[in-house]
């Protein structure tokens, strides 16, 4: 999503021989006591073109699987050093298969912003057919105006942030409207590069509760704490509008962001939360009072972003990427109200990543047995692609 120096802010690949098929099965053994097994790992998208990543995936009404994902030239490609997390032709796209396994080769593209590059697009699936999507931008400034930065701006290299927006569809993902832009947080201490506050903004997944209200967990790079906090936000009108809810975790010295949030069966609010200065130890965070007040704590262990999909018996699977050796993608299942977290196994979908430019999982029910998760990968420190894992409910 960004470079390593901004994630304190924002916090905010080609298969090797054995997997170079896009249907490669690599079925794991299986115990007496797993809870997953992994059917294969295939290919969604790969262009030695582009550096792919950072995708989310939805399955609509009917039956299609969209990703979404921010696709940005390959800079190689031109003869520079490498790639990054912010680029100024950096758009979001989608591919969409028909069974979670054969996917579109061109994308199509969702939204390319006016002032400069789009980050992470994060799909939300809506019970009225209609679908969000949350992402933010970065504007590359010209010499004259980069020399008079504002001191409140938040910068990246050449980029300065503009904040988030949103997008939505309300005819299957052919045609989008928008952008939608997000309130102003009061935490909030940046301001975007047009001379304003920035908007809220997050990579994460929202949700959509019962009563039909939407959450969502935004960051703030924080004018008290100063570390990147995490905030709720609410939407009474599918996303048109937001309201500031409750502080969700805020600390002096650890900084939240990344974040995806979800409802339990009883109605507790959970929010799955990205750490800077903490050991990258994922943290949960959880409303028992309709999200008026949150407390976190450690779930003891590493990884992040982390994701949460309810599966078909309601127990949850929690998806996050692995940015230790070995490389990889990682998940575990959590009971109902997702309170057994220190002692779900860990299950590793995969530990051949070539860098530690991986990860960011999402995940998707296929059927009552069968779960889809996407992510973005590489081997060797090859080109960044979109990869995919099916894996079986035992």
């Amino acid at each position: 999503m960004m470079l390593i120096n901004i994630r304190t802010i924002l916090l905010i690949g080609v298969f090797f021989t054995l997997f170079q098929t896009q249907a490669q099965v690599t079925t794991a053994p299986k115990s007496p006591h797993q809870q997953l097994t992994k059917v294969k790992d295939f290919v969604i998208y790969d262009d030695e073109q582009f550096y792919s990543a950072f995708p989310s995936v939805i399955k609509k009404p009917d039956g299609e699987y969209m990703v979404a994902f921010r696709r940005a030239p390959n800079r190689k490609a031109f003869g520079e050093k490498g790639n990054h997390h912010v680029d100024p032709n950096s758009y979001l796209v989608q591919v969409s298969s028909m069974d979670g396994e054969n996917w579109t080769k061109e994308p199509e593209l969702i939204y390319a912003h006016s002032f400069g590059g789009s980050q992470d697009p994060c799909l939300l699936q809506l019970r009225d057919g209609s679908i969000l999507c949350a992402s933010y931008g970065w504007a590359f400034l010209r010499p004259e105006a980069a020399a008079q930065q504002h001191p409140h701006y938040f910068n990246s290299g050449p980029a300065t942030f503009l904040g988030g927006y949103l997008i939505r569809s309300e005819d299957g993902a052919k045609t989008w409207k928008g952008p939608i832009y997000p309130p102003h947080i009061e935490p909030e201490s940046k301001f975007s590069p047009l001379g304003h506050p920035i908007p809220a903004y997050n990579r994460g997944a929202m949700h959509e509760g019962k009563d039909g209200r939407i959450f969502w967990v935004v960051a703030a790079s924080d004018s008290v704490a100063k570390q990147t906090s995490n905030h709720l936000l609410v939407s009474e009108d599918k996303g048109t509008t937001w309201e500031y809810k409750a502080p969700v975790a805020v600390h002096d010295s650890i900084a939240f962001n990344e974040a995806s949030i979800y409802e339990t069966p009883k109605g507790d609010w959970v929010a799955f939360l990205r750490t800077a200065n903490y050991g990258d130890q994922a943290v949960i965070a959880r409303s028992t009072d309709g999200g008026n007040s949150f407390k976190w704590q450690s779930m003891g262990f590493r990884g992040h972003p982390l994701q949460a999909t309810r599966l078909p018996d309601s127990r949850v699977l929690l998806v996050y990427g692995y940015r230790h050796q070995p490389y990889g993608i990682r998940a575990r299942i959590l009971n109902e109200e997702c309170t057994d977290f220190e002692a779900a196994p860990e299950f590793i979908i995969r530990e051949d990543g070539g860098s530690t430019d991986i990860g960011y999982p999402w995940a998707i029910v296929m059927n009552e047995q069968q779960v889809l998760v996407t992510y973005y990968f590489n081997i060797e420190d090859g080109n960044r692609h979109l990869a995919g894992s099916i894996l079986r409910l035992n």
